[in-house]
């Protein structure tokens, strides 16, 4: 259609045939095979278009229509084409060469180069999650049966100190203290379950020694024996907590975690009885969890990558860490087995933990919810154009390939989309070719 028809059909408030524009921006969609028509487009939960888009944040997608997915949202482009190219309709009689435009509005070229699909989750930064430390039995540790309340200090069993919040402990350092005995925290995988002695042996003993030797205390073998030896490093030890130097380590003499922990929060106060949660611990370092749909799952393994954008709109690199274990196949009321019951997608999650080395690039954030970008795939040396560079045909998709003896459609299949670009292969196409595009 020429300027001066669209000019008249405006002037008589009629629409072009929006089948005679493409819109920029967005891929044609092909005609169907022998009508003529343009296929139809499908929303975003595979239908038809005409029910509910799913809901979700910022319109994301979903996986299973990931490479028809700018196809899905695009509107009918220009299927005469061909026929306003060759300057066939010379309304005013004038030959068709004289009619033919010289080449499309605006061009771009072939371009050899790297796409990668990604997908947008949400994700909440924190320091994890927080493991309460629990006042020991009654039956002994510190101030509960053992220490100076075999002394007849009346200040037994009474919280004297504990920690700020925010603070880091590491080993050695003083988790809490009652009656003014030091209760320190030791790194390893069992807590202290019993009352180790001259004589025990297990791995508790061994975490023991190992904990001793760290901090400096000598004159034993660490192994899995409580010896004399042990013994004696352990009464220095207790001289150092300002606790009674009996040479037993009771239940509760000291809290055992794998590694440095952050104070999350405190739960008691000085002068209160030793009793329930004294306060709770998180790691020190800040991680991102992700509650990940299951349709998801194939985007992620351990060490995939990941780009976290902050609320502030700055962004920083994670890598997976830890993957949990996906839901069990459930069956829904009346429907098939194995199928996910209806609002079962809300809480059937995969918990997903990603780790963030350049802490400092966080900032002060310590709690906050961020946009997490997974590298779904990755496709290297591919020639790809801009989406819009795709022209509609019949049962396909072509590029108005300019040359040296004018325009030209050349048929391409269509591969990975990312981003604007679509990765395009065919036997004519070549890299650095130039193809026009809307201005």
């Amino acid at each position: 259609m020429t300027t001066s028809d669209e000019t008249e059909l405006a002037v008589r408030g009629e629409e072009p045939n929006a089948l005679e524009r493409r819109t920029p921006g967005t891929p044609p969609v092909p005609a169907s095979e022998g009508t003529g028509e343009p296929l139809a487009t499908r929303s975003d939960d595979g239908g038809s278009g005409d029910g509910d888009q799913e809901s979700g944040r910022g319109g994301r997608r979903r996986r299973p229509l990931r490479t028809v997915l700018l196809i899905a949202i695009a509107v009918a482009v220009a299927a005469t084409a061909g026929m306003a190219a060759s300057g066939v309709l010379g309304s005013d009689g004038e030959s068709a060469a004289s009619a033919a435009p010289s080449g499309p509005p605006a061009t771009t070229k072939v371009q050899r180069t790297t796409l990668t699909d990604t997908e947008t989750v949400d994700g909440n930064l924190s320091y994890g999650d927080a493991t309460d430390v629990q006042a020991p039995a009654a039956s002994g540790g510190a101030g509960s049966g053992g220490g100076q309340q075999g002394s007849g200090d009346t200040g037994a069993g009474v919280i004297t100190w504990l920690p700020s919040d925010g603070v880091v402990l590491e080993r050695g350092d003083t988790v809490y203290r009652v009656g003014q005995e030091k209760v320190p925290l030791l790194y390893g995988s069992i807590p202290l379950y019993r009352t180790l002695e001259t004589g025990n042996e297990g791995e508790d003993v061994k975490i023991l020694e190992k904990n001793l030797k760290a901090l400096g205390y000598t004159g034993f073998t660490v192994d899995d024996t409580y010896t004399s030896s042990t013994a004696e490093a352990v009464e220095d030890w207790q001289e150092d907590l300002d606790r009674e130097e009996t040479g037993t380590v009771q239940v509760g003499d000291a809290v055992v975690a794998s590694g440095p922990r952050r104070v999350a929060e405190v739960k008691s106060v000085p002068g209160a009885l030793l009793s329930g949660s004294l306060l709770s611990l998180t790691g020190t370092s800040r991680v991102v969890n992700v509650d990940l749909d299951p349709q998801f799952e194939d985007l992620v393994k351990e060490g995939t990558k990941a780009t976290v954008t902050l609320p502030d709109d700055t962004t920083v690199e994670a890598v997976v860490t830890d993957i949990g274990t996906p839901p069990p196949a459930q069956s829904g009321s009346g429907g098939d087995a194995g199928q996910q019951p209806e609002g079962g997608s809300d809480t059937a999650t995969i918990p997903v933990q990603l780790k963030i080395k350049e802490q400092k690039k966080l900032g002060r954030y310590q709690a906050a919810q961020v946009d997490v970008v997974l590298k779904a795939e990755t496709r290297e040396d591919v020639l790809a154009v801009p989406v819009n560079a795709l022209t509609a045909q019949r049962g396909g998709y072509a590029l108005e390939a300019v040359t040296d003896k004018g325009v030209e459609y050349v048929p391409v299949k269509l591969g990975m989309f990312a981003g604007n670009l679509v990765e395009v292969t065919g036997a004519a196409v070549k890299e650095g070719m130039v193809v026009g595009v809307p201005k």
